[in-house]
């Protein structure tokens, strides 16, 4: 008796950007259809001490001026996806807004979800600039629980 593969679900993660683009697009080329398209865009959490301060220094903005960044962060984040849905022609895809740190939160929504691979761009910096800039893909190229198609920028 054979029993059915598991259902696919590809996680697709962008950040707007025509690489990101690039990347979803090549992924979906080398992919078979899924039966389920996510697409994720991670937006960088506030940082609570422009609220609360630090040390003797006192915070920079209202408790309510942060609700209202984290907002605008949330809205952007969704016209992104929207574009990127709509430039791909995703008609059926789910999309997902987080907060946070990009790697881990991919990372995470890969779990949950659960993904059967999660495709993704890379700048293929190195040395110096990826020390101080870090590397979203490779962080979940290493912690992802899943296979990870990762497209390098050409420029």
């Amino acid at each position: 008796m054979t029993t059915a593969p598991p259902p696919t679900t590809v996680l697709l993660c962008t950040d707007g950007s025509d690489l990101a683009l690039s990347a979803i697009r090549e992924g979906l080329a080398l992919l078979a259809p899924a039966e389920r398209t996510v697409v994720l865009t991670v937006a960088a959490a506030v940082d609570p001490t422009l609220v609360t301060g630090t040390g003797f220094a006192g915070g920079v903005m209202s408790f309510d001026e942060k609700n209202d960044l984290i907002e605008a962060q949330r809205e952007n984040a969704q016209t992104i996806l929207d574009e990127t849905v709509a430039e791909l022609g995703l008609v059926d895809a789910e999309t997902i807004v987080r907060l946070g740190d990009a790697g881990h939160t991919i990372c995470e929504v890969a779990a949950e979800l659960p993904a059967s691979v999660v495709v993704l761009g890379t700048h293929g910096r190195s040395g110096l600039r990826r020390a101080v800039i870090g590397s979203t893909s490779d962080h979940v190229v290493r912690h992802a629980a899943c296979p990870v198609l990762v497209q390098q920028s050409q420029g």
